[in-house]
């Protein structure tokens, strides 16, 4: 059972480079693969679920950066669909 989280949260740091270059994207594919990890141990697909929660961190991490990106164009009067 243990060998399944470690071997999830072992993939999801090996692969977090690849997938996700940046640290803020990094974060959120480790977050993503360690909750991913332990809710496919609970049905027996660990791994499978350490995937899924990294690709799914990555998109979350990706979104949110967006969204504080317009936040903040928005609080300095600027358009968030042009940037001006």
């Amino acid at each position: 059972m243990k060998t399944a989280i470690f071997a999830a949260a072992a993939l999801a740091l090996a692969s977090a480079p690849i997938v996700a270059p940046s640290s803020a994207e990094a974060k959120g594919c480790i977050k993503g693969a360690i909750a991913g990890g332990v809710a496919g141990h609970l049905v027996h697909h660990g791994i499978m679920g350490a995937i899924g929660g990294c690709f799914v961190g990555h998109h979350l991490a990706n979104k949110s950066r967006e969204n504080a990106a317009a936040s903040t164009q928005a609080q300095h009067g600027a358009d968030p669909t042009t940037g001006y």
